[in-house]
């Protein structure tokens, strides 16, 4: 394998990409996917692979949400020994592996890095095209289009979720979203101190006021107006999960979707109740089972966080877990804008680029740092 794909005996990740004449080729059973359904991160692969209807192409393995553990370098994701141990949780089915870890020693023998989901796998080869979710994101939608795939009942759907005309305002917004909302929960959770905390919950809320602007001044349904982008993979895989776990777990709690963001909760409904794929690949178990079973955190001994929920109690709430029922045209045209009134957390809004009401026509530059927790210590969670 080339090192523009893998740096081995590193804790490089793996950035191939699926291409017609390259290294790897578009073909059906071919490839393997390993995801856990509470990640964000790997659902947003996940999530590709339902809208695109890839689920035959690429099939899955499903680690269990908790617990971590192993005798290697660091604490691996667990797979369940049958498909009833935990549901919706799968054995490793291609090589009946115990940890995730394995999988990534199959690949590099000396890998140093940490051993995260999404993972995707080539059969063929024997190893890993990639790890990088939000490189997946990118390539994956058009990955097999041209590809003879006979056994498919239909053909698969066109989905081009970085369109040419759409690049600059992605690539604008993006870096952001990433480092204040993606990470930026991730961030405020696993402070170290209070004054750490406050700066990054302020981003958390900063951004998504600046969402609940963008959204409505662009009409809605999806963030860029009439058209579905990997923008709203991004954002949706954060914010399916905020009010759900962010917001007691990670004290992400100065505002919550379905109360202080009335466009935010009215675009969350609208993809999970009526856009193929978003309700079918989130499960709520996981996702709330992750954050609170893991009763000694792996990464309480960098953080002081010992014990976060010792009884390991899952809450209940919030009920129910998206609002049920899509907006109607109707709704969307009277919808007003909410949002954190907080003065910290709008001066945070205002400092991010693509102002409310350009909508798709401001082509600014943003900043915005690429974030990843393995520089804290804990489970690689983005690229």
């Amino acid at each position: 394998m080339g090192s523009d794909i893998h740096k081995p005996g590193t804790d490089d990740g793996w950035h191939g990409v699926i291409a017609q004449g390259g290294q790897f080729e578009p073909e059906k059973d071919r490839y393997h996917l390993y995801i856990g359904l509470f990640c964000p991160f790997a659902h947003r692969a996940n999530l590709v692979r339902h809208i695109k209807g890839l689920q035959s192409v690429i099939p899955i393995s499903i680690v269990k949400p908790y617990p971590r553990g192993g005798d290697q370098k660091f604490p691996s994701w667990l797979f369940p020994s049958s498909d009833s141990e935990y549901p919706g949780a799968t054995p490793d089915h291609l090589f009946g592996s115990k940890y995730l870890s394995e999988i990534y020693f199959k690949a590099d023998p000396a890998y140093q890095g940490r051993y995260s989901v999404p993972l995707l796998w080539d059969k063929k080869q024997g190893t890993i095209v990639n790890n990088e979710s939000a490189e997946i994101l990118r390539w994956l939608p058009t990955a097999f289009d041209g590809t003879d795939l006979p056994s498919l009942p239909t053909a698969l759907p066109p989905l081009d979720l970085y369109p040419s005309d759409l690049n600059s305002i992605i690539d604008t917004i993006s870096p952001w979203v990433q480092s204040d909302l993606n990470t930026g929960v991730y961030k405020a959770g696993f402070a170290a101190d209070q004054a750490n905390y406050e700066e990054n919950v302020i981003h958390v809320f900063g951004a998504l006021n600046k969402l609940e602007d963008f959204v409505h001044a662009n009409g809605g349904p999806f963030i860029l107006g009439n058209r579905l982008t990997e923008l709203d993979i991004r954002v949706y895989a954060t914010v399916v999960r905020l009010d759900m776990v962010y917001v007691q777990h990670f004290k992400c709690n100065l505002g919550i979707v379905r109360h202080d963001y009335p466009v935010l909760n009215a675009w969350l409904r609208h993809l999970h109740w009526t856009v193929p794929g978003f309700r079918d690949s989130t499960d709520s178990r996981h996702i709330k089972d992750d954050v609170s079973m893991e009763r000694k955190s792996t990464l309480s001994p960098l953080f002081g966080m010992l014990d976060i929920n010792p009884k390991g109690i899952t809450p209940l709430g919030p009920y129910p877990e998206v609002e049920a029922g899509a907006p109607s045209p109707n709704d969307w045209k009277n919808l007003n804008p909410g949002g954190v009134k907080m003065k910290e957390v709008v001066e945070h809004a205002h400092t991010l680029p693509v102002e409310p009401g350009l909508g798709v026509g401001d082509r600014r530059q943003g900043g915005g740092e690429a974030f990843n927790l393995s520089k804290l210590g804990g489970e690689k969670v983005g690229s």
